[in-house]
């Protein structure tokens, strides 16, 4: 498999909706012809081939999906996913997303310092995350669903223990905006540079101390 081929794969499969050649195509700073024409190539082996995988289309995007001669087992492993226990990882993330959210996927890797998707999907499946669109940032956000508001017994997320001082924490917020970071960086610099300006006035006027030590 060439490497363009097994990038786009595994765009597809750790996107939870389906992808536009030309979004491919931006990501990976290549043309969108031979994005098409790899696509082609990969849905043909995963036609010709005894492939766990198959590749759909939806007007003018593709996604990645199961094979459905695996329909089966793939219900019985979800079965377990929904009524199952969930990991410590899995409720770091839930938790992120419900002080957090709407958080994009990029923003809860980055806090958690790992890939999210599986996690993400694994609690949409149990119906306590769902996925938003934000159209002005042209992204996906996620949130918690009302479901699991109301399994908590809240009528809204500002009732969860200290909420506005986690939703709101400082080194979050510095964390996923690194340009607030720096301007407080920036900010502090100034305030030395001030000080040390006044103690350069204050030197260079040696009458003026001596009057504020000797007053007449």
């Amino acid at each position: 498999m060439s490497r363009l081929k097994a990038k786009i794969e595994s765009l597809l499969f750790v996107s939870h909706k389906p992808l536009s050649i030309q979004k491919i195509a931006k990501i990976l700073a290549t043309d969108s012809e031979a994005i098409k024409n790899s696509i082609n190539e990969l849905a043909q082996e995963y036609e010709d081939g005894s492939r766990g995988f198959r590749l759909i289309k939806i007007g003018q995007s593709y996604q990645l999906v199961s094979d459905p001669a695996n329909g089966k087992i793939i219900k019985e492993l979800l079965k377990d996913e929904q009524t199952g226990e969930m990991t410590k990882p899995a409720l770091e993330t839930l938790t992120i997303v419900a002080y957090r959210g709407p958080i994009s996927k990029s923003e809860l890797d980055m806090i958690r310092g790992v890939n999210c998707s599986l996690i993400l999907r694994n609690l949409m499946i149990k119906g306590l995350v769902e996925a938003i669109e934000d159209k002005n940032k042209m992204q996906t956000d996620y949130r918690i669903t009302f479901d699991f508001i109301r399994h908590l017994g809240i009528t809204e997320l500002v009732q969860l223990p200290d909420y506005e001082k986690l939703n709101q924490n400082q080194n979050l917020e510095k964390l996923l905006h690194p340009e607030l970071a720096e301007q407080e960086k920036n900010e502090q610099l100034q305030q030395e540079l001030n000080k040390d300006d006044q103690e350069i006035i204050k030197d260079n006027n040696p009458e003026e101390n001596n009057d504020s030590e000797n007053p007449s």
